[in-house]
């Protein structure tokens, strides 16, 4: 048995954390690699092994499925711990040379005691190696739902309703970016230093800021792409001088458009990224109220106000479904809760916490919401309306049905970014990672009526 890599053995532990134990992959992580006093390149590689692995779960455990000669039985945990590390580094992880995936993966069903499964394992490891051409020919026809979810490694239900809701071209295009790295984006808080500042004070050798990209509202004149490593900016973050935040999530902001002055309800605030570039807008003479249910991440809001330097603002903690708060808002934010299916790549073990039974319970929670914002709305006031999710149940249909219970105008937002728009009602907005490069969220604005 070879002596196993801290960085193969960090990533084993954390798939047997997160699917023997149900755990979040990226605390099992963080605690795994800090327990190994793993830095720099050695923890990026650990990352990289534990959260592919773990994405790509449904494509090696169809590999393994394959070659099983009887078909119901399953490997052990810790077996199947260590195939899917294996076969992923063998289909999908550049750099590795295949004896070491092979021999690594064999060494860690040893260690865990799991001696007699080593020569299945090894056989089956080898047996990857020998017909990789012929899988890879395999896992790229995409053709229809079913091998879509096995090619990118996506749930069955997932790739089915995608590719009834939004056709099979785009469909492929969104599993696939499941899969890449996340986008990575600062948001610059301007009340402390200008957006060239932070781009001179930030960048070097292993970070690159540049301005954000693409058609309105995408690319908010305060945020940048970052490439590299953002270990420079994590003590400018602490200190509020950047935050880290998505151009999809900035852009529910940029579409909210609050004004100074203007008196502004974000009703689902935690954990206060958007909160806070509210409050860069509105300013010191702006009366913003926020509203967040859990006493948590109602203080995390707090938190955050204060680390940038904002004090302008009401932090609230009561549900919005049933709490006393002030009405006659030029301007509501809805960022409901919701199901994250545009965020599945920066969440290695998201897709597999998903169900349609979760789509539907906390599409009736956004109705309820819904229902209690737009009586905090002032007449000739506009509501936005948005989730980080691809799905038309939690997102056209809602803002649909929101404005025909109400009696809310609908803004055609589609008209301005006709590159964006929603596929099932192009007046709302939809962003597709695959396309725009950015996180999934639907963006729709109603104006009531007065």
């Amino acid at each position: 048995m070879s002596l196993i890599t801290p960085e193969r053995q960090v990533a084993f532990d954390v798939l047997r954390r997160t699917f023997e134990r149900d755990e979040h992959t990226e605390v099992a992580f963080r605690e795994e690699a800090a327990n190994r006093e793993l830095a720099g390149r050695s923890r990026a590689q650990a990352q990289r092994l534990a959260y592919g692995a773990v994405q790509r779960r449904g494509t090696t455990d169809w590999v393994v499925a394959s070659f099983m000669k009887q078909k119901s039985r399953r490997p052990d945990p810790a077996v199947a711990a260590a195939l899917r590390l294996g076969i992923f580094e063998l289909l999908f992880s550049d750099g590795t040379p295949d004896h070491a995936a092979v021999d690594q993966a064999v060494s860690l069903v040893r260690a865990a005691g799991a001696d007699h499964a080593a020569g299945f394992a090894n056989a089956l490891l080898r047996r990857t190696l020998r017909e990789r051409d012929s899988l890879n020919e395999k896992l790229a026809d995409d053709s229809t739902a079913d091998k879509a979810a096995i090619a990118h490694s996506i749930p069955d239900w997932l790739a089915r309703l995608w590719w009834e809701e939004l056709g099979g071209e785009r469909a492929r295009g969104v599993m696939a970016a499941a899969n890449r790295p996340p986008e990575r984006a600062v948001r610059v808080n301007t009340a402390r230093l200008t957006v060239e500042e932070a781009v001179e004070r930030f960048s070097g050798p292993d970070l690159d800021l540049t301005p954000a990209e693409g058609p309105w509202p995408l690319a908010p004149s305060e945020l940048l792409v970052a490439r590299g490593s953002l270990a420079a900016i994590e003590e400018a973050a602490g200190e509020g001088l950047v935050v880290s935040q998505t151009r999809g999530s900035a852009a529910v902001v940029e579409v909210l458009d609050p004004l100074p002055e203007e008196r502004i309800l974000d009703l689902c605030a935690g954990p206060g990224i958007k909160t806070g570039q509210i409050a860069a807008r509105v300013g010191r003479m702006g009366n913003m109220v926020s509203v967040e249910p859990s006493e948590e991440r109602a203080h995390e809001v707090a938190a955050q106000l204060e680390r940038l330097g904002f004090h302008h603002g009401l932090v609230v903690e009561v549900d919005a479904r049933s709490g006393e708060i002030m009405s006659g808002f030029d301007r509501v934010l809805v960022d409901a809760p919701c199901s994250d299916l545009g965020a599945l790549a920066s969440r290695p073990d998201a897709r597999w916490r998903k169900s349609p039974a979760l789509i539907e319970r906390v599409a009736e929670l956004q109705e309820e919401i819904l229902d209690r914002a737009a009586g905090f709305l002032r007449g000739g006031g506009s509501l936005v309306y948005s989730t980080c999710t691809i799905s038309k149940r939690e997102n056209s249909d809602q803002a649909l049905m929101l404005a025909d219970r109400h009696g809310l105008v609908i803004d055609d937002l589609g008209a301005r970014a006709p590159h964006l728009a929603d596929p099932h009602d192009p007046r709302f907005l939809q962003l597709m990672p695959d396309r725009d490069h950015t996180t999934g969220f639907f963006i729709a604005r109603l104006i009531g009526q007065g």
